[in-house]
């Protein structure tokens, strides 16, 4: 992806969910417990990726560790993703069943997640000569300049939209 140079901001409007997903490897030892966890993630995000109603803005995946890998998802709202958690008929729930039958409370793996619901202008972002990230990259990109150039302003701004 191309940088783009100088300060951007996203151009999202709205209330959003921040969503952090991720696993963590205890025992590298145990590949069969652990690979079916990490192989997992892909194709639900390919899923959730073709479905512009899912309510799923994108996601962004880091590596924390050797051991730990995070996703960082962007979400319309706390309904939309539940939802998905919860269709039988989609890829998380099986996932999900699986993950219990085979790993349990046994320490193999560890799962985590932790959800955040933001009310319409009570985000703020700051893109610095950056390629699209996270959600600029999903929202859209616009300067940073007059009141979308500090993050109290840009903080009032989102508010009075």
């Amino acid at each position: 992806m191309a940088i783009i140079p100088g300060r951007m901001t996203d151009n999202h409007t709205g209330p959003l969910v921040v969503f952090v997903i991720g696993m963590r490897i205890n025992h590298f030892h145990k590949v069969g417990k652990w690979l079916p966890v990490l192989r997992a993630m892909g194709p639900m995000i390919e899923e959730l990726s073709r479905d512009p109603d899912s309510g799923f803005f994108g996601t962004e995946i880091a590596l924390c560790s050797l051991r730990q890998i995070l996703l960082l998802q962007y979400w319309r709202d706390f309904d939309a993703l539940e939802a998905y958690a919860r269709d039988r008929q989609a890829r998380h729930w099986p996932a999900w069943s699986a993950f219990n039958k085979a790993i349990g409370n046994d320490g193999t793996v560890g799962i985590y997640h932790e959800t955040y619901t933001v009310a319409a202008g009570a985000h703020e972002t700051v893109y610095g000569n950056m390629p699209p990230f996270g959600l600029g990259r999903f929202a859209g990109l616009v300067p940073a300049t007059g009141s979308r150039n500090a993050a109290r302003e840009c903080m009032r701004a989102g508010a009075e939209d």
